[in-house]
């Protein structure tokens, strides 16, 4: 067993491709030799028929991230990857509803179902590739929130914010980044409003938050480009913006790092 960076050749097997190192929350693409077994973080993780993976690293990811690769009829590799540390600003967000911040009882319980439900849409994914295309803006707009800021509400601590606020006026279409399955089409979740999620392939995942329409349905497929419902202000929201927010199954990964991918 050894360990491989970025271009590497193994002497006696076909290349595997790995970035030597990445940001936290960062979207990692590598290639191995087709066919071969790819274990990450408990996971094991598809591969596509030309040797393609995706795997996501946390905002809290520290370290390395050690990707074991079991080729067809060869020994296991080890693909050993840098995460370098980012600084995370606490980001304060005033003017939400009090309700939203510190919830009563039956509201708290109907936002742990609704996360649950959240849950379950993102625990399983498909063979799609969507997740291999250069992503796209679903908006264009000014960034008002960034991903894995420490958020304060209304004076109140709050966790991580886990996607990517852009503003935008109420009613501006929204599109699809890349090809995906819609897997959860919601248009009233308490904290996050009209929410959808598309499942890109292979774990990878976009969540939209605060929409005023929706304009798909859970099981259509979507085109990159396509238009899947428009801004609003809906949920815990103090103006008219969208949340877009990316995962990798369960873990958080930053939308302007996987838009870095094609030179934002």
């Amino acid at each position: 067993m050894f360990g491989v960076g970025k271009s590497a050749l193994a002497a006696n097997g076909p290349a595997m491709s790995f970035p030597a190192h990445v940001q936290q929350g960062a979207m990692v693409i590598g290639r191995v030799p087709p066919g071969s077994r790819v274990q990450y973080n408990g996971r094991t993780l598809r591969v596509t028929d030309y040797g393609t993976v995706v795997l996501g690293i946390g905002r809290d990811a520290q370290g390395v991230a050690s990707v074991r690769v079991t080729p067809p009829g060869e020994s296991e590799r080890l693909a050993r990857i840098s995460i370098r540390a980012r600084d995370w600003p606490i980001e304060r967000v005033d003017g939400v509803p009090p309700k939203t911040v510190s919830p009563p009882p039956a509201v708290a319980r109907r936002i742990a179902r609704e996360r649950a439900e959240v849950s379950r849409a993102r625990a399983h994914s498909n063979d799609g590739i969507g997740f291999a295309e250069h992503f796209i803006w679903p908006v264009k707009g000014r960034i008002s929130g960034r991903f894995g800021n420490q958020r304060v509400y209304n004076g109140t601590p709050g966790s991580a914010h886990s996607g990517m606020d852009i503003a935008a006026a109420t009613g501006t279409s929204v599109k699809a980044p890349a090809a995906g399955v819609v897997v959860l089409a919601e248009p009233d979740l308490y904290l996050t409003g009209g929410t959808v999620l598309i499942d890109h392939g292979h774990g990878i995942g976009s969540n939209f938050l605060h929409m005023s329409q929706l304009d798909v349905k859970v099981g259509d497929r979507v085109k990159q480009g396509d238009v899947i419902g428009k801004v609003g202000s809906t949920g815990r929201a103090t103006g008219p913006h969208l949340h877009w927010g990316m995962t990798w199954y369960d873990v958080r990964i930053d939308p302007l790092l996987v838009l870095g991918r094609a030179g934002g």
